[in-house]
């Protein structure tokens, strides 16, 4: 016999005048009741704090019973009803299938993000992606990672540069997902992650309560390694490979100073104005490996600027490109997956927004957050690495993906909001 609480939805008002009629969700002797209206954009939001409030109430198992759960009304509730640590029990109406490979993938994402950074340094972070996706397809993917002085051997100076200060090296993960079978089979998409798995700021030190939250600053890899995992599960047809730009930034007498000077594999040289804007550093390493593969599409994804959440909130994650097509494509592909995505400025001329005398150009303005426009800004020092002039490339940074202190719809930490878009532009 089952003792997990029942919980329905009804589509219509309530009129019990014991509860409240902002009450998401009314408990009775025979479970718990969702009263739905006629907005479907409202019912999941009220879906998901119901699965929060319930949460918050204790019930550590919950059955979603009766007619009107629909696959999005079910994600919805999940959303709100995982706890931080994503032991809450679940039991689903329908879809059980599609709602439990998706849900174990993106509390793996979120498990990622929320592990203390004693456990999630850089080359652990590339071994437990590594692992994970190679069990969904052992034959199909394969990897390698790239560490220490290794990088300045291949030239990946951005990393290594960030990284060289922590005794835990830094690192890129390489994994190639390859159903063809053809070792010469043209590569679709190239994910790139940030996979900064502590961020004091460098000798740009952040404040105490500033840094608290930095183990979340490999949002970014968790998300990408996310969506190609589930979309393997989702039987991915397409040759993809995953770059996880993986290091810690902190501060000894090797790390990078202000005013030092980066010269990439391009020949590109890079001012440090702001040791605080390190992500871009690194993921400037990944978009150039994935011209070098000849990548049809890049997706990338990073916890980049502090003005992207100013802009967008915690509730959107927010998107840049100069490819409008793709970036039309991207924003009604998350439309359709109900993970809010907002598209933020970005032109060609974006890349002269952090200018340098002593180089080619600066990795941030010498400014609080950068300045007016930081978040352009920051994705307009991407495109001067992304391939083809930005054709067939998207920038999410992802001001969502982590929450400090729980609130209505979501638990602390992680949410892994991202996750289903992206996977379902690999399969597009």
């Amino acid at each position: 016999m089952s003792t997990a609480l029942a919980v329905f939805v009804v589509q219509q008002e309530f009129s019990d005048s014991a509860w409240k009629k902002s009450a998401p969700v009314i408990v009775g002797e025979q479970g718990a009741t969702i009263y739905l209206g006629q907005d479907e954009s409202e019912n999941l939001r009220k879906v998901q704090k119901a699965g929060r409030q319930l949460d918050n109430l204790g019930v550590s198992s919950a059955k979603l019973s009766g007619e009107g759960w629909d696959f999005e009304r079910q994600w919805a509730f999940a959303n709100g009803y995982t706890d931080t640590r994503s032991t809450n029990k679940l039991e689903w109406a329908s879809n059980s299938e599609a709602l439990t490979q998706t849900r174990n993938v993106v509390n793996w994402t979120r498990e990622l993000v929320n592990l203390p950074p004693m456990d999630i340094y850089p080359e652990a972070l590339a071994q437990r992606v590594a692992e994970k996706l190679e069990s969904l397809a052992p034959e199909k993917v394969s990897s390698r990672v790239i560490k220490g002085d290794e990088l300045l051997q291949e030239g990946w100076m951005g990393i290594h540069t960030v990284g060289r200060a922590s005794k835990r090296p830094p690192c890129m993960l390489v994994v190639d997902y390859n159903p063809t079978g053809n070792a010469d089979a043209e590569i679709d998409t190239v994910l790139v992650g940030k996979g900064i798995t502590f961020d004091s700021g460098g000798y740009s030190l952040k404040s105490s309560e500033g840094m608290l939250a930095m183990k979340c600053d490999m949002g970014g890899a968790a998300t990408v390694a996310g969506a190609l995992g589930l979309a393997i599960e989702q039987g991915l047809q397409k040759r993809v490979q995953l770059v996880l730009c993986c290091a810690e930034n902190l501060v000894d007498g090797s790390a990078y100073l202000l005013g030092d000077i980066i010269t990439y594999k391009n020949g590109l040289t890079v001012e440090v104005v702001n040791t605080d804007a390190e992500g871009r550093l690194v993921l400037a390493d990944g978009l150039q490996y994935a011209g070098e593969v000849g990548a049809k599409r890049v997706i990338d994804a990073a916890t980049l600027t502090g003005a992207a959440q100013v802009a967008v909130g915690n509730e959107y994650n927010a998107l840049f490109s100069v490819d409008d097509e793709l970036a039309n494509k991207a924003l009604s592909t998350a439309a359709a997956q109900r993970e809010n995505l907002w598209r933020l400025p970005l032109q060609p001329w974006h890349k002269e927004n952090t200018p340098s005398a002593f180089a080619d150009c600066a990795n941030s303005r010498p400014q609080k957050g950068g300045g007016t426009g930081g978040a352009s800004n920051a994705a307009g020092f991407l495109l001067r690495f992304a391939p083809n002039d930005g054709k067939g490339w998207l920038h999410f940074d992802i001001a969502g993906a982590y929450h400090n202190s729980a609130n209505a719809m979501w638990a602390t930490g992680a949410t892994a909001l991202g996750v289903r878009t992206i996977a379902a532009l690999l399969q597009d």
